[in-house]
């Protein structure tokens, strides 16, 4: 078979990052997935193929605790997240009428500094002499600093969210510019009222970004390791320390990477059905 030119120079295009991709993205995980199949005793690595990690990954009381914790830790950062950024992204979408680039840069700032700088600056203001106890009682409020409000299931949502804003702001930001805005001036003209108008109109148009901004978040935030470890105390260790102690401590590096696909593919199951329902309410709404 003769390839054309353009056929020619569309594979020469397209043949880097596909090479890319696969060594990248597509060796490792078979390596990964290969590896889950195997067991190890120490130092004894033993490559006979088996379900054994498998097995005890979703047998074990740990795993299922420990990945419902996750989800649900996870579920609410994503709800905190795309709450709190829809307001925002609305306000500059249809209230900013100029240098709306200095607001999105703005935005970005906290992306200048380290991960694990905003992960402490959370224990500065959160920790039993921090910010928010002194300001507390500098207020008359407590007579002594609170000890519940660090090291607990709240903290890491609470610093999950403020890490993933941005993240969930500029997708919905995006879908609410692309709204045609002749289709609300119809709205008024037919006698929609704002809040009608925004649940018939703005809302269902705006769901792309809302669904997008959704899986972003929700996706990395269940396999987040740093911000429970930092932040999380006992209560709040998700599956992601338990892979990474097995990984490390336990020196079972093939249980960890069955516990890592297995929480790969509930991720993947459960973000499929959230997409399908998007889509679903997308169809319904056009």
């Amino acid at each position: 078979m003769i390839l054309s030119r353009e056929s020619r120079q569309g594979l020469t295009l397209i043949s880097p990052p596909f090479l890319y991709a696969i060594l990248m993205l597509a060796a490792p995980m078979v390596m990964v997935v290969t590896f889950s199949f195997w067991t190890q005793n120490y130092l004894d690595l033993d490559r006979t193929p088996t379900f054994a990690n498998y097995r005890e990954a979703w047998t074990g009381e740990i795993f299922r605790v420990l990945m419902l914790r996750s989800l649900m830790i996870s579920f609410f950062v994503t709800t905190v997240t795309v709450l709190l950024a829809f307001p925002i992204a609305y306000f500059l979408s249809f209230h900013v009428k100029r240098q709306k680039a200095l607001w999105l840069f703005l935005i970005t700032i906290p992306f200048w500094t380290s991960y694990l700088l905003r992960i402490f600056l959370w224990k500065v203001i959160l920790g039993y002499n921090g910010v928010l106890n002194s300001a507390l009682m500098g207020l008359g409020l407590i007579d002594e600093p609170l000890d519940f409000i660090l090291y607990n299931v709240p903290a890491v949502i609470i610093t999950l969210a403020h890490a993933w804003a941005p993240f969930a702001i500029l997708p919905i930001f995006v879908a609410l510019e692309r709204i045609d805005r002749s289709l609300l001036e119809a709205a008024e003209d037919l006698g929609d009222g704002p809040v009608r108008r925004f649940l018939r109109v703005t809302l269902p148009l705006a769901m792309p970004g809302v669904l997008a901004s959704t899986l972003i978040v929700f996706i990395p935030t269940v396999g987040d390791f740093v911000t429970p470890r930092l932040v999380g105390g006992p209560d709040g260790v998700m599956i992601a320390n338990l892979i990474q102690v097995y990984f490390s401590k336990a020196n079972n590096a093939p249980l960890a990477t069955a516990l890592a696909v297995s929480s790969m593919l509930i991720v993947a199951s459960i973000s499929l059905v959230i997409f399908l329902i998007g889509r679903k309410i997308g169809g319904r709404t056009q």
